[in-house]
């Protein structure tokens, strides 16, 4: 179960050595996700622009101190350094959710570069402390560890006037943390026309054909080893299924909404099959997957899909076909997960990441089941049973609901 990455668990940063994982080299813009489900732009050094946003200004500058820490991946790196990153990224966040760091705020901070495009999104967060203790540096300096050349952490200091300039840290020779360059001013930048995560989304979770997901759970193999028994059913399928003369609906919608008891019935009265994706043969796995970031959970679940696909193609052919979710699940979950901020920061109507993926069956029908926010609590308190973590933030974050 483990590998140069570690085991499942997660793991002290500080053991992972030469991955220089949270530098973070200007120019370069940054979104941050604020209060009330907001979105500011801002750039260090050459790439800003204008005078800084009074919210993002109170965020990085005093009474309090804020920090920068964002996870590249390794340059040319292809689908293993994605998800290398992607799990060194949410070990970070377990690390900064415990004592001494926990007493900070967190907020999601995406590192990008001027002209987007996929691949050059670097997820990461902000931490701030509000009271400026000197502990919280120190507990980074410990947390992020003896790697040889060091990775760097930026630090933001500001005065009374709104003013706020970046400071980067380094450690060297693994034995002493510098400041590293010149102080850098944080000045706004321009919010651009997508979200900075959309053109990475086709690589990292929303996935345009059944390689692009193979990759992924390829790429985890080492430290998930159920995920070569997923590889070896999907290797089975045929490139290319067709679905067969009877129709196929699939039923969506959010847990707790009726599907489970609406496509039974739908299905005992047209005498038609009923799916679920994922299907039987992987849903064993589900729990280990869903503990993992969003590009390896939603890599399985595409699979998933992939191999329902392949039950349907059989069974449309002597009977109607009723599916308990499908492909739209897998892609509104990602695209709610990565795109960060409001409704308004979704891509828009007819962007190219809502396209169905070029060889997966259709359906010939979609029905989104809904129910009122009140009725769905209810069922799920109802339920008694151990719940997902995407499900439990479904039910604990309106605005994720809403996406």
């Amino acid at each position: 179960m483990a590998s140069a990455l570690g085991p499942r668990a997660p793991l002290p940063l500080a053991r992972l050595r030469g991955a220089r994982a949270l530098a973070m080299a200007p120019p370069r813009r940054f979104a941050l996700e604020l209060p009330g489900c907001g979105l500011a732009h801002f750039a260090v050094g050459g790439d800003a622009a204008g005078a800084l946003d009074p919210r993002v200004a109170a965020l990085l500058g005093p009474p309090g101190r804020s920090y920068s820490l964002c996870v590249p991946e390794a340059p040319g790196g292809g689908c293993a350094a994605r998800v290398r990153a992607a799990r060194l990224h949410q070990r970070l966040l377990h690390q900064l959710r415990r004592d001494p760091l926990r007493r900070c705020q967190l907020r999601r901070l995406l590192c990008y570069g001027p002209g987007g495009g996929a691949g050059g999104v670097q997820r990461g967060f902000l931490l701030r402390d509000p009271g400026d203790s000197p502990d919280t540096r120190r507990a980074l300096f410990s947390l992020l560890g003896d790697a040889p050349g060091g990775p760097r952490l930026g630090e933001f200091v500001g005065d009374a006037r709104q003013q706020v300039w970046q400071s980067l840290w380094e450690l060297r020779d693994g034995a002493e943390w510098r400041q590293v360059g010149p102080r850098e001013r944080v000045l706004a930048a321009p919010e651009p026309a997508l979200h900075p995560v959309v053109p990475d989304l086709p690589s990292s979770g929303v996935f345009p054909h059944r390689e692009a997901a193979r990759a992924v759970l390829e790429a985890c193999i080492p430290f998930i080893p159920e995920a070569q028994a997923v590889l070896d059913l999907v290797d089975q399928l045929p490139e290319q299924v067709h679905k067969g003369k009877f129709p196929v609906i699939a039923f969506e919608g959010l847990d707790a909404t009726g599907k489970t008891t609406v496509t039974q019935s739908v299905s005992d009265t047209l005498g038609a099959v009923l799916l679920k994706s994922p299907p039987a043969c992987i849903s064993q796995w589900r729990k280990i997957f869903d503990d993992e970031p969003t590009i390896i959970r939603r890599a399985f679940y595409s699979l998933g899909n992939y191999i329902v696909a392949s039950e349907i193609a059989k069974e449309s052919t002597k009977s109607p076909v009723i599916i308990d979710r499908y492909w739209h699940s897998t892609a509104t979950y990602a695209i709610a997960t990565e795109v960060t901020g409001g409704l308004q920061y979704l891509p828009p109507a007819h962007h190219p990441i809502y396209q169905w993926p070029r060889d997966l069956l259709r359906p010939d029908l979609v029905l989104l089941l809904t129910v009122s926010p009140k009725k769905r609590m209810q069922r799920i308190e109802g339920r008694g049973v151990e719940r997902t973590r995407e499900e439990a933030e479904l039910e604990a974050d309106s605005m994720f609901r809403q996406k």
